[in-house]
């Protein structure tokens, strides 16, 4: 795997999230220009690896089939649109289950690390929640981008308690590929 590597959550971010979770491909909602911000990050030599928190599966909300079909349909759209996935990562787990995969624990960059050689140091992380953002600081990313989408305005507030402040915060999606891909070029609302 290139070392161009964009860690990416996916409600919230990808897709609009729910608070009463993704269980189905008819729930899922494309949020707008994260197709052609995914097909921006492709073209411009970007590894997008999935990293996402998926508790409706221990949860007995959806099966880890049913989870797979969606990623399955996800990754089959965006190709279709010109971008691409290199993997998903997910953790099932609920928070009370305390594994090592839950974000904000880096258990699961750590996982695409092992699997590609990742050096971590020189990702990014784009994430809506406080949780995204503690885990690329957790997992030692090179920097983590706050959308503000999905829960990105009330993940401003807990992390500015906690002291954690992302690299950027920028609208969506498509304004974190607009920054990567053209680091000295003012980001433009297209």
């Amino acid at each position: 795997m290139k070392q161009k590597v964009l860690f990416v959550d996916r409600d919230g971010v990808i897709n609009k999230d729910s608070p009463a979770y993704i269980k189905s491909w008819s729930e899922f909602e494309f949020l707008p220009r994260s197709l052609g911000a995914i097909r921006r990050l492709t073209e411009n030599g970007f590894d997008v690896v999935l990293i996402t928190n998926q508790s409706a599966v221990n949860r007995n909300f959806i099966s880890k089939n049913d989870l797979e079909a969606i990623h399955i349909r996800m990754k089959e759209v965006i190709k279709q649109n010109g971008g691409e996935v290199k993997d998903i990562f997910y953790c099932p787990h609920r928070p009370e289950d305390q594994c090592d995969c839950r974000k904000p624990l880096p258990g699961l960059i750590l996982q695409a690390q092992e699997a590609y050689q990742i050096d971590v140091g020189k990702t990014m992380m784009v994430g809506d929640s406080a949780k995204d953002i503690e885990c690329a600081k957790n997992a030692g990313c090179g920097g983590s981008i706050l959308v503000q989408t999905g829960n990105g305005i009330t993940a401003e507030k807990i992390l500015a308690e906690k002291g954690i402040f992302p690299s950027f915060i920028v609208k969506d999606l498509y304004e974190a590929a607009s920054l990567l891909i053209n680091p000295d070029k003012k980001i433009t609302h297209e």
